[in-house]
């Protein structure tokens, strides 16, 4: 027998021990409640609300489906960049952070000169509790969080001391960099113009980078099951599908063969000054001398590639989950399902993320806690993608986040859906604050759109000059928001 007791078995005899001493009704009950769960967070790249269970019928996503039948859907979440590296740090951190892709190396480099003035992040703040945190895939802005031009650098870690293990098996794509944009069989990206923007591969035998990310983390949720008695996990795993270019096997694209999408909505470019673009990092890749945007049929093809590597990743997704229900650890472990920002399919005549539009900003957030959330929920409260991290630290181990996280815990809104959320803020080169009625978009020169989502949740009318007032108060929102975030960042 162990000499050592874990974290999870000392906490559990000292509240039982007290509450059994008071001889209160329901020790056992409260000693569960107290008792550290594990968590699970999977993070899925560029993943918009394009799943069955948010209405998207045409899409097969029967693992995910799955989950939010187990657990609370939020239907109106918004990450704080439409861009990989600074949604993943303000994910990270409960903070608003810097907009950049290198967000988490400033924060690396700001830790380094003063480590007092940077609060931990969410599996630091973890570790430091006694869990093991491991992750594996595209977690951080560089999958495995190193640096260097292949990402593979020891000497360049976004994330310093956070991790127990920081983990991306690259395979035949030989570094991080070329998993990260790679097709089948090792295939990677040097000049995007001499990659095809989609793929589906056939043989038996093809094989795409989540393939090894998959595998590699049931690999860690095995060792870690190992240990959970002693020590409990923060794992996160992350997976690089439906980031471009959208490649996946071919039994995930079967299903879209013969479908029929809806049509796009307002899929034309937006008049006056928005955060519009020319969709520059789709178009780079080998579109075969076609534009979507004047291609219907090659607009479709994009579309249900994009559908089949949402399948891919659901079915990544499902693996995950039957092996928690096989190590007997679905009911010990908080399970988190998050995609780090929308993706433009055609809507405003974007193909792409980068601006500041309903559909960079919002993106699927479902939560999984047996026993404490109800299952099958589901909620219109707005909320960030900050507001995770102290969610997590009550769920799983009934304490709070640090002072100076920017989010607030969503326990309230899970354990009574109807609860109201909050204004969510989001930023790239220009800001956005996105309330029940209201999304209002301040330019860096002062430039201000707004959009009445009464009358127009397409986004496509500015009706700032109508609305003065709503502006101004937006505008102080935004700017009180954002504040704290400022100081910080100086």
């Amino acid at each position: 027998m162990s000499v050592r007791i874990g974290l999870r078995r000392r906490m559990a005899l000292i509240v039982c021990g007290l509450l059994v001493g008071l001889l209160f009704y329901g020790a056992a009950e409260r000693c569960l409640a107290e008792t550290p769960r594990n968590v699970l967070l999977i993070c899925v790249d560029d993943l918009r609300p394009e799943l069955n269970c948010y209405g998207r019928d045409y899409i097969r996503s029967p693992n995910i489906d799955r989950l939010a039948e187990q657990g609370c859907r939020f239907d109106r979440h918004y990450v704080q960049a439409p861009t990989c590296g600074a949604s993943r740090c303000a994910l990270l951190t409960g903070q608003y952070s810097d907009s950049g892709n290198d967000a988490l190396f400033k924060r690396a480099n700001r830790l380094s000169q003063n480590p007092d003035a940077v609060a931990p992040s969410m599996p630091r703040w973890f570790r430091d509790l006694g869990y093991t945190t491991v992750s594996v895939g595209k977690i951080s802005h560089h999958p495995g969080g190193r640096g260097g031009s292949d990402w593979d650098d020891d000497r360049e870690i976004e994330m310093p001391g956070d991790w127990d293990r920081h983990l991306m098996p690259t395979g035949p794509w030989q570094h991080p960099r070329g998993a990260m944009h790679g097709l089948a069989n090792g295939e990677i990206r040097a000049n995007a113009s001499d990659m095809d923007v989609f793929q589906s591969a056939s043989g038996e035998n093809d094989r795409y980078p989540d393939d090894l990310i998959a595998q590699t983390s049931l690999d860690q949720l095995r060792t870690l099951a190992s240990d959970v008695d002693e020590r409990p996990f923060f794992l996160a795993v992350g997976f690089i599908r439906p980031h471009l270019p959208f490649g996946a096997p071919a039994i995930d694209m079967q299903p879209y063969h013969d479908a029929v999408l809806p049509a796009i909505a307002s899929p034309t470019k937006p008049k006056g000054k928005t955060t519009w673009h020319r969709s520059g990092e789709f178009m780079a890749y080998n579109r075969w001398g076609n534009d979507p945007n004047q291609d219907r049929e090659f607009a479709t093809a994009v579309r249900k590639h994009y559908a089949a590597c949402v399948t891919y990743a659901d079915r990544n997704v499902g693996r995950m989950l039957d092996e928690l229900d096989r190590l007997g650890l679905r009911d010990s472990t908080i399970v988190v399902l998050w995609g780090d920002h929308g993706w433009h399919l055609g809507e405003h005549a974007i193909w792409g993320k980068h601006a500041l539009f309903e559909e960079d900003l919002r993106s699927p957030l479902i939560v999984r806690a047996p026993g404490r959330v109800a299952e099958g929920t589901h909620t219109d409260a707005i909320v960030e993608s900050i507001d995770i991290y102290p969610t997590l630290c009550e769920l799983a181990a009934s304490q709070s986040a640090p002072d100076q996280t920017d989010g607030v815990s969503l326990t309230e809104i899970l354990q009574d859906p109807a609860k109201e959320g909050h204004v969510a803020v989001s930023y790239s080169r220009d800001q956005t604050i996105r309330t029940d009625e209201f999304r209002l978009v301040l330019h860096r020169d002062g430039f201000v759109e707004l959009y009445d989502h009464r009358v127009d949740p397409a986004e496509t009318s500015n009706v700032a000059s109508e609305f003065p007032d709503v502006v101004a108060r937006l505008k102080a929102q935004l700017h009180e928001r954002l504040r704290l975030r400022d100081q910080r960042h100086g």
